[in-house]
């Protein structure tokens, strides 16, 4: 677990508002209380002490209790309410339309990173600690898009680090090509919490962001990486198994771009079987490389 001192302004507001919702409201008693010097005052007093702290004598006032000691649960005040942070709104209609106008005024690529990062209509910003963008070379024609940020990826503020991202590397050479010869890019551009599938909302709102990257990259052809990225942009609800090894359009501003979903490098990792699968996948996408 991060510790709190290397937490950032946002992910402390975050933690603070996740133990409210929870129902912490007390973290420390008012007063501090030596529990050592008590316990030994305790045993010099004897046994008659002992039997002086029974339940009923415990029960009697809270001042008649040595000055310094927490006083009895009974007698304790009220809680004071924790700080409320508010709670970041989950994105609704009105969210997404700013979106989509955030994207579609932007003209350049630069442009809509510099909108994305003033964007603050998603709840997902508020606990993540980079916004991922397209890198590499727009020149290529070749995009390559996986599902959310991860930890690596959060940290290092671009997709595709960590082991997943070595792999990754590993696969694009294996067809003669290189990270920085395509655009590498995620369909969510910040981390969910905890690494959790982004809920339906979530996508909503990033959505035209993405679709305004695939228009302004203009890629010729799309490698989707992932069981979330094919359902994202094939509109369907089957597994990557279901899904991957076929050509399919899609959105790319006033074009469709031919696209094809392949196993995603962390799924090859779990499951080493499967790169075998996700093999094919990468020649089927080599040779529709060299028909352009």
């Amino acid at each position: 677990m991060t510790p709190t001192r290397d937490m950032m302004p946002a992910e402390l507001a975050a933690l603070l508002h996740f133990y409210a919702e929870a129902g912490v409201d007390w973290l420390v008693e008012d007063e501090a209380v030596d529990r050592v010097a008590e316990f030994a005052e305790q045993r010099a007093r004897g046994p008659r002490a002992s039997a002086a702290a029974s339940p009923a004598s415990q029960a009697a006032p809270a001042q008649a209790a040595p000055e310094g000691r927490a006083r009895p649960t009974a007698e304790r005040p009220a809680p004071r309410p924790a700080a409320v942070v508010p709670a970041p709104a989950i994105p609704d209609e009105h969210a997404v339309t700013e979106a989509r106008f955030a994207a579609e005024s932007a003209r350049s690529l630069a442009e809509l990173r510099t909108a994305l990062e003033a964007f603050g209509g998603c709840n997902l910003k508020t606990s993540a600690r980079s916004t991922i963008f397209a890198n590499g070379d727009p020149a290529s024609g070749i995009m390559v898009i996986g599902p959310m940020p991860s930890g690596d990826d959060d940290r290092e503020g671009a997709a595709f680090f960590g082991r997943a991202g070595l792999l990754l590397d590993r696969m694009l050479a294996a067809i003669g090509l290189s990270r920085d010869g395509v655009m590498i890019t995620t369909v969510m551009p910040w981390r969910p919490p905890g690494d959790r599938s982004p809920s339906q909302p979530e996508a909503a709102i990033c959505r035209p962001f993405i679709e305004r990257q695939i228009e302004l990259a203009e890629p010729k052809t799309v490698l989707l990486l992932g069981n979330f990225t094919a359902r994202f942009f094939f509109g369907e609800t089957g597994t990557i198994h279901a899904l991957r090894g076929q050509w399919r359009d899609i959105a790319g501003g006033n074009h469709a771009v031919p696209a094809i979903a392949t196993l995603h490098p962390q799924e090859l990792l779990t499951a080493p079987a499967s790169k075998a699968l996700a093999w094919q996948d990468l020649l089927a996408f080599k040779a529709r490389l060299e028909q352009r």
